[in-house]
């Protein structure tokens, strides 16, 4: 089925979607609510719009989204700030060697799915702008105290005692999300992984002033990682032609993670973890401004029986979801976490638009029905191109330095989320609404 390459011109639905959060996914579910013809506000705690945070990856999936908006103007704008690889590719280093075992290749760049690779906050200023332009509400500095919901309509409350009603609420908050709680009916409380990144984003300047890292810096965009240390890999890029450096490195971590999950990082204890690694990469550490590093505990949560109000064993009256990393929190190495937020929002907006204001109970099933198995498959890669990158068999990889790539699946790059669901919807939707009936 064809999918409008526009913003598209649908009939108004009378359905209002109220959105907590306005990370990429709340943003996006805002944005394709329009397209479909709803009428998003979006509720935000932070009092104002800040350029926050360090890379942030985008894949073909989330492109062909992007290209969608604004007659390609939103991607056209997206491209400006992001890496590019075309010419340089992605240099796999041995961790203690610095051999670099493959140079792996860009794919060509398809304008109808672009891949983006950038700051987080300077991303998310393009399609916060946006989504303004449309019309979108966002009321900022809107701190939500709790959700509620009856058989007719779904709701918040604000913090200044404001009571807000609309037909479907969407948490949109996090992994630190309250309306997980009320979906479940009980408190899933989040665990260590595992593992923690420290990372960084700096200017260039003193990597420019010293010889043995100027290379980095002098001859456009660069991407390098170092793989199998102890249970560590590390990835530097240099974007915007060279003048921002942009580091992560994953870790062992066991650290608690009850109260908070992300604290300034100490340079002296990257250092030790990479003192016997090759020599280039405490180099690039040593360039990196102290206060501008941030030790992140990677968060992780079972998989979620539901993501829906009163579905399965959940209470509730099934107008509350959950969308994003409330629902599915991804590892960093699976590239994929704000993609399949994006993947969210579309698909939430087209089944609400086939199911129809009078059935927003079924509409909300057939969003997890479809959604569900996915994303689990490709949360499940975040872990295997980790252990792959900590637990590497060297001589394998002298056999075939392929088998160390960054894996680039098609099932996850090729998929059109809103095609998809514009196939499937409405079979999936019947199925659910009869569920929906026989509960009643």
């Amino acid at each position: 089925m064809a999918v409008p390459e526009t913003n598209g011109a649908r009939p108004k639905t009378g359905i209002k979607v109220i959105i907590v959060g306005a990370g990429f996914g709340g943003l996006t579910a805002a944005i394709e609510c329009v397209r479909q013809g709803h009428s998003p506000v979006i509720y935000e705690s932070f009092p104002s719009l800040k350029i926050l945070g360090d890379i942030i990856s985008f894949g073909p999936n989330a492109g062909r989204i992007f290209a969608r908006w604004e007659n390609g103007d939103i991607a056209r704008a997206m491209r400006k700030i992001s890496i590019d690889l075309q010419a340089y590719g992605f240099n796999i280093h041995k961790w203690d060697t610095g051999e670099v075992v493959i140079n792996q290749k860009s794919p060509p760049r398809d304008e109808t799915a672009p891949v983006f690779n950038g700051h987080r906050g300077e991303l998310h200023e393009i399609v916060f702008n946006y989504a303004k332009k449309l019309g979108v509400e966002i009321v900022l500095d809107s701190r939500v105290d709790n959700y509620w919901e009856t058989e007719d309509a779904a709701g918040i409350s604000l913090g200044d005692g404001t009571r807000v009603e609309g037909d479907v609420v969407v948490g949109s908050d996090g992994v630190r999300s309250k309306a997980r709680t009320l979906v479940l009916g009980y408190e899933d409380k989040p665990k260590s992984s595992g593992y923690a990144v420290w990372r960084s984003w700096f200017s260039n300047e003193d990597m420019l002033a010293d010889p043995e890292t100027r290379q980095f810096c002098e001859n456009g965009d660069t991407f390098n990682g170092w793989i199998a240390g102890p249970d560590v890999h590390f990835l530097f890029s240099t974007l915007k032609g060279g003048s921002d450096c942009c580091w992560v490195l994953t870790h062992k971590d066991e650290h608690d993670i009850d109260e908070s999950w992300s604290f300034p990082g100490k340079l002296s204890e990257v250092k030790e973890v990479l003192r016997d690694w090759d020599p280039l990469c405490t180099k690039i550490i040593s360039k990196t401004p102290e206060e501008k590093l941030v030790d992140w505990k990677l968060v992780y949560r079972d998989p979620l029986p539901t993501w829906v109000s009163g579905y399965g064993s959940a209470p509730g009256h099934g107008r509350i979801c959950l969308l994003g990393d409330s629902a599915h929190p991804f590892l960093p190495t699976s590239a994929q976490g704000a993609t399949q937020a994006l993947e969210d929002g579309v698909t939430l907006a087209v089944v609400l638009r086939k199911a129809g204001k009078s059935n927003i109970k079924g509409g909300l099933r057939a969003y997890q029905d479809i959604r569900y198995e996915r994303v689990r498959k490709v949360q499940k890669t975040g872990e295997t191109t980790r252990d792959m990158w900590h637990n590497t068999d060297w001589e394998k990889v002298k056999k075939d330095p392929q088998s160390i790539a960054f894996p680039r699946e098609d099932w996850i790059f090729s998929h059109d989320a809103e095609k998809h669901v514009e196939e499937v919807g409405d079979e999936i939707i019947a199925k659910t609404s009869t569920s929906v009936e026989q509960q009643a």
